[in-house]
């Protein structure tokens, strides 16, 4: 049994990402397809698909991006809140990530936002990653 799927969904992409995948299979569920969209959105992915398995549960393949020089888009992702200890963020504790660069990831009550959206919609909520 897993903990964390999200953790696991960040860990395979970061491993991808290192070993220059063009693509990785994660189990699905509904906050992931969200992640993917949202990472989609900022630019940190090509895109993403759902797949379906033999097996009970089916996946999302999600195709990663790279550079003219094959290097990976993203430089960095990590998971900040987890199952062991959740850190939530007010509307006006919104994290910034590199100054802007990267992207903070929030669970709100709007829905999962970029930390640029919840600071636009003035609503905090619980921070799930930063990508960069």
């Amino acid at each position: 049994m897993m903990t964390d799927p999200i953790a696991d969904m960040l860990t395979r992409i970061r491993n991808a990402t290192r070993t220059r995948k063009r693509r990785v299979d994660v189990p699905i569920s509904k906050m992931k397809v969200t992640l993917a969209e949202v990472f989609e959105r900022e630019g940190y992915i090509k895109g993403f698909a759902e797949m379906e398995t033999e097996g009970p549960q089916n996946n999302i393949r999600i195709f990663l991006k790279y550079t003219e020089d094959q290097s990976s888009v993203i430089e960095g992702i990590e998971r900040v809140s987890r199952p062991g200890l959740r850190v939530y963020a007010g509307k006006d504790n919104v994290p910034k990530i590199l100054g802007g660069y990267g992207t903070s990831v929030l669970s709100t009550s709007q829905g999962i936002l970029t930390g640029h959206q919840a600071r636009q919609a003035r609503v905090g909520g619980e921070v799930i990653c930063r990508i960069w």
